[in-house]
């Protein structure tokens, strides 16, 4: 797996992935993405938008999200294609993408809906760790959901 900017074809491709409005809400908070939708994020300031892509095809999504303010990288909006999803595909996308948020910032962390189970286990797999209660009620302040948080420890 490597992973690469997301060309022209490849919004269309990732607003396709999330195959339900509840699968959409635990990806990205909203009901319905389309390819502008997509297009746009990764245009946004301080969005790094990341395609993996096995054998020339794309098989996942992924954003970090750089504070240089506060030294940090959110991990944000991940994606696996359907047919790559429970192969460790995701797993090995959030591995890379911690590798290079690493490449900008120490402090890495991820947010997830506190129901998406799979998206849990497979962050704590790749060596995510909940942050503590506390803080993650400081994080939640004004969030629209109490959204699971956790970090990344460079030798978990």
């Amino acid at each position: 797996m490597e992973l690469t900017a997301p060309g022209p074809a490849h919004p269309a491709v990732v607003a396709s992935w999330a195959t339900s409005p509840e699968e959409t809400r635990r990806w990205c908070s909203r009901d319905q993405v389309t390819a502008e939708d997509v297009s746009r994020w990764g245009s946004e300031p301080d969005v790094v938008p990341y395609l993996a892509v096995v054998d020339g095809r794309p098989v996942g999504y992924g954003e970090l999200w750089l504070d240089d303010d506060e030294a940090e990288v959110e991990l944000a909006r991940i994606i696996v294609a359907p047919t790559h999803r429970g192969q460790g595909v995701g797993r090995q996308l959030v591995t890379l993408l911690t590798a290079r948020a690493r490449s900008h910032h120490p402090a890495i962390h991820i947010r997830v809906r506190p129901d998406n189970t799979a998206a849990l286990r497979c962050y704590l797999a790749a060596g995510f760790e909940r942050v503590p209660a506390q803080l993650a009620a400081e994080w939640n302040q004004g969030q629209p959901v109490q959204y699971a948080w956790l970090r990344h420890h460079p030798n978990p």
